[in-house]
């Protein structure tokens, strides 16, 4: 492939030597490096790929890719753009042949939900016959493969090289979590989503590493409607004005409030034989009766949602009523068959707010007792152990504090930080650092109408002890209690 075709939707100037060369590989990471290679320096957090290109030129890298002044070595072609994480992300589309003009791009964004309406969308899709990929938090899923997920949202390459394989595939559709990191660092750039999506906002991933500051998180999630065609919102979130400056799409909205294009009515909480769920009628577009087996507010907005977005793919209203209905999401407030008796569940909450939101959820469902399953990750701030222990202890009538990913911290220090937030409300409280014991100890001492939550691991299958990483999966330790004590499934 000619670099004059990788670069053929830049603005860039030629510092040295010719576009008009055969490239092998586009890279980015300087280890993978071959001859005729082209390499992008990327400024990051940690290190400068700009401080490498003699090691990539050694290793025969044929042209670099910079944004900032460099003093070129003979024979190797410098390509400079003001940005070079956009330039990636519009090489890589090239690179790989533009494969999202392809197939139908769905992205969603928002604080919460990305994760639940991701699946709840491939259900549906998958349903009416409609070939899904998917990007997302837990994983990437391309046909039968399933790809453990490192970021809600890969690298642009990434993005750029599954949408290629889920076309070769034969796939229709791909729908993916878009994270405000994702839209700041030029991740999802290089082409323009069919669908975008927002759910939500609310105050997180704010500090030194992420957004500066609230209106930075807002700013960056907006970026998405300027590169998508349709934009389903959200039309009940308080920030959606801010979410919606400087947008160039066609809108629609969905929610609770007459006013939108969707709207839920007559919202009913479903509690029956250990399970939880909603039901709701919605109209305005579309008219039908709404049944998830998830319980919950946000539940609604999901599916709702979900619903938005299929409506466009001509779903009949069936098959979305029979998806809906079935759906399941690994991790996210993920109820695991036990007994009538009471409710187990399994869900990723692992902060503070998650977690309120979570138990407020699961408070309305007047269950007999609520009990809260969590502990802390270690090497992480101390702060989320004291704030989680003060809102389960508030929130749940048992507080179960064990062990989550120590890492490198010993676990009964952790344990003593929840305990000090813990300690800051009147909720009783047991410790029991062996989580495989904490949840035997939960469904052994379970009454009848109690819905017992096991917080912060979600789809994890692993817990974290000084740099190594064990098989855990809560699924699996359940099993094992129950086949250790099977009547405690009566």
């Amino acid at each position: 492939m000619k670099l004059e075709k990788l670069l053929e939707r830049i603005d860039y100037k030629v510092l040295a030597g010719s576009t008009d060369i055969e490239i092998s590989t586009l890279v980015y990471d300087s280890r993978k490096v071959e001859k005729a290679s082209v390499f992008v320096c990327i400024s990051g957090a940690v290190s400068d790929a700009h401080d490498f290109i003699p090691d990539v030129v050694k290793k025969g890298a044929a042209a670099v890719v910079v944004e900032k002044d460099v003093t070129p070595i003979d024979g190797v072609t410098y390509i400079k753009v003001d940005d070079t994480r956009l330039a990636l992300a519009c090489m890589s589309a090239a690179y790989f042949d533009y494969p999202a003009e392809k197939i139908k791009t769905i992205g969603i964004t928002g604080t919460k939900g990305k994760t639940t309406t991701t699946y709840m969308v491939k259900s549906i899709l998958e349903s009416a016959g409609i070939k899904t990929g998917l990007i997302g938090t837990i994983e990437s899923i391309c046909g039968d493969r399933k790809i453990p997920s490192a970021n809600t949202t890969p690298e642009s390459y990434r993005v750029q090289e599954l949408f290629k394989e889920m076309v070769d595939e034969g796939l229709d559709a791909v729908v993916m979590e878009v994270s405000s990191q994702a839209l700041m660092l030029h991740r999802v750039s290089g082409f323009t989503f069919d669908i975008g999506v927002f759910t939500n906002l609310e105050p997180d991933h704010i500090g030194e590493h992420e957004h500066k500051d609230f209106a930075d998180y807002m700013h960056c999630k907006s970026l998405l409607f300027r590169q998508c065609r349709l934009g389903i919102f959200n039309g009940d979130d308080e920030h959606l004005e801010g979410i919606m400056k400087g947008h160039t799409c066609q809108v629609e909205t969905y929610g609770y409030k007459s006013t939108n294009n969707l709207v839920a009515e007559n919202v009913e909480l479903k509690k029956e034989h250990g399970a939880l769920g909603v039901k709701y009628h919605v109209s305005g577009l579309l008219d039908f009766d709404v049944e998830v087996n998830v319980p919950g507010k946000f539940s609604v907005y999901n599916s709702l949602t979900a619903i938005a977005i299929c409506h466009h793919f001509n779903v009949d209203k069936k098959a979305i009523e029979e998806a809906l209905h079935h759906v399941s999401v690994k991790g996210r407030i993920e109820i695991v068959p036990v007994t009538k008796r009471y409710t187990l569940m399994i869900d990723y909450a692992h902060n503070a707010m998650a977690l309120e939101s979570l138990l407020t959820t699961l408070k309305e469902y007047e269950p007999g007792r609520l009990v809260c399953l969590f502990g802390c990750g270690g090497n992480r701030a101390k702060s989320r152990r004291y704030e989680m222990g003060e809102v389960s202890s508030k929130l749940a009538d048992l507080t179960v504090v064990t062990s989550d990913n120590p890492r490198d911290e010993e676990p009964m220090d952790i344990i003593n930080d929840i305990l000090q937030g813990v300690h800051k409300a009147d909720g009783e409280y047991v410790t029991i650092p062996d989580r495989k014991e904490a949840i035997r100890y939960c469904m052994e001492n379970a009454k009848d109408g109690d819905i017992i939550v096991l917080a912060g691991k979600g789809h994890e299958d692993y817990q974290e002890i000084k740099g190594v990483k064990h098989h855990m999966d809560e699924r699996e330790l359940i099993a094992d209690i129950i086949k250790e004590n099977p009547d405690i499934r009566l």
